[in-house]
């Protein structure tokens, strides 16, 4: 879990979306799926009717036996290619899989679902299937979530997942430099694939948050609430020492707005798809008085985001 994260409690939140995620993103379901494209299709016996792209009519034989996993492609779509690297926006129907009734839906959402990356590290079980799919088709997913502490209850669904849009995220900030800049702030430089370092600068926090943009994008807005994807530094503004970096990682973090730290969520809210923002969180819009992995308590963190995508 990345050290942007806010502490979470520990009551689970029962989700089929939550395990529709687990599922895709970090094969957590159990069950096998064969690579090679359609080939890896390994569920039978669910099909859709209606206009590509638009909310589909699913059936399927009831009591349906769900596996995890297992999936079809129960409509081939007619936009683009998906490809390797591409996020995709989805629309979803949740389906019993014991009744067959509806019992979630995504397509009367403003927007869709777009946490879903296509590549072989985020989504091991489906990625020979998504990859080369065209926008506008629709593949029914086999989820089984089994019953928390005593209760022995098995749920099953069968999702249907219409990818309505494809995009690509950018790798780092882009857009207008920013000039002009405080002369009492940290200094950033960046090296040739865009990691940031830190100069103090012999910098002294004044008690508020600080948002500086370095780069201005010129893409979307992003909301208070939304999901960001992004690659970021962050080093303690005490003595300069980083203690976290999604470039060392080698993968940019993604991450919802309502479940970081309250600097964050101030100081990316607003900003652009494209942009660099320096930030200085003071204790109060961090992690207060806890300390935190490497991060003392009362700490001012200071932070470098590349905002590569917003969903």
């Amino acid at each position: 879990m990345s050290i942007i994260a806010r502490k979470s409690g520990s009551k689970r939140l029962l989700s089929i979306m939550t395990a529709l995620a687990l599922c895709l993103g970090l094969s957590a379901c159990g069950g096998r799926s064969d690579g090679g494209g359609h080939s890896g299709d390994t569920m039978q016996g669910v099909s859709a009717k209606g206009k590509l792209g638009s909310k589909p009519d699913i059936s399927f034989k009831t009591p349906f036996k769900v596996k995890n996993q297992t999936h079809q492609v129960i409509q081939e779509g007619d936009g683009e290619v998906i490809r390797d690297g591409d996020r995709v926006c989805a629309r979803s129907l949740a389906l019993d899989a014991k009744t067959g009734k509806v019992i979630n839906s995504t397509w009367d959402k403003s927007s869709p679902e777009c946490s879903i990356v296509i590549s072989r590290k985020s989504i091991p079980a489906f990625y020979d299937t998504f990859k080369g799919l065209k926008v506008n088709s629709t593949v029914a997913v086999g989820i089984e979530e089994s019953g928390s502490g005593s209760s022995q209850a098995t749920d099953s669904y069968i999702m249907a997942l219409t990818f309505v849009s494809r995009s690509r995220n950018l790798t780092r900030a882009q857009g207008q430099k920013v000039t002009n800049l405080p002369s009492d702030l940290p200094k950033i430089s960046l090296d040739d694939k865009g990691k940031p370092s830190l100069d103090l600068n012999s910098y002294q926090p004044k008690g508020g948050l600080v948002v500086q943009p370095l780069i201005k994008g010129s893409g979307a807005k992003v909301g208070q609430h939304q999901s960001v994807s992004a690659n970021y530094t962050g080093w303690l503004a005490s003595d300069g020492k980083q203690f976290d970096s999604s470039w060392d990682r080698g993968q940019a973090s993604d991450f919802s707005l309502d479940q970081v730290i309250k600097g964050w969520q101030q100081g990316l809210a607003g900003q652009t798809v494209g942009s660099q923002v320096l930030l200085v969180i003071p204790p109060d819009l961090g992690y207060g008085s806890q300390k935190q992995q490497s991060i003392p308590a009362n700490s001012t963190l200071i932070f470098v985001v590349d905002i590569l995508a917003a969903y």
